[in-house]
């Protein structure tokens, strides 16, 4: 079971299961949303992903048709997104968690849109868009 909560903690979350497909978006959309060099996301199975508190809370934003990001409406933390093209999961920020998770980063992605302010010292795989099989 991993907990979470946005920055001023009156949006809560819990996942009871795993978190799949940790990766590293560099892209400019990703740098826009969560205001750094690139944002750490996975996928949880929408069944294992529960709001604990704070839902009414929550505001919403689609960038792009069928695709929704979910923010706390107070301090802005990125919650959780979903595409109307898999209702079978949600992708997280994996910096709402407060617990630890075992899961690992699997690659960096979108390597070629990354900040030229960022300087990308990795042994993980990159690549110039999605990983492999995705």
């Amino acid at each position: 079971m991993y907990t979470g909560s946005c920055l001023c903690g009156e949006v809560r979350v819990e996942v009871s299961g795993s978190i799949t497909s940790i990766i590293r978006c560099h892209c400019s959309l990703c740098r826009k949303n969560s205001g750094t060099a690139f944002a750490t996301n996975g996928f949880v199975n929408t069944d294992d992903f529960t709001i604990t508190k704070g839902k009414a809370l929550l505001s919403e934003f689609s960038f792009k048709p069928g695709r929704t990001r979910y923010f706390c409406k107070w301090c802005g933390s990125p919650v959780y997104s979903s595409n109307n093209d898999d209702k079978s999961r949600i992708r997280i920020r994996l910096g709402i968690f407060d617990s630890d998770i075992t899961e690992q980063v699997l690659s960096h992605n979108f390597v070629t849109s990354k900040a030229n302010w960022e300087k990308l010292e990795t042994s993980l795989p990159c690549y110039e868009k999605h990983e492999p099989g995705r």
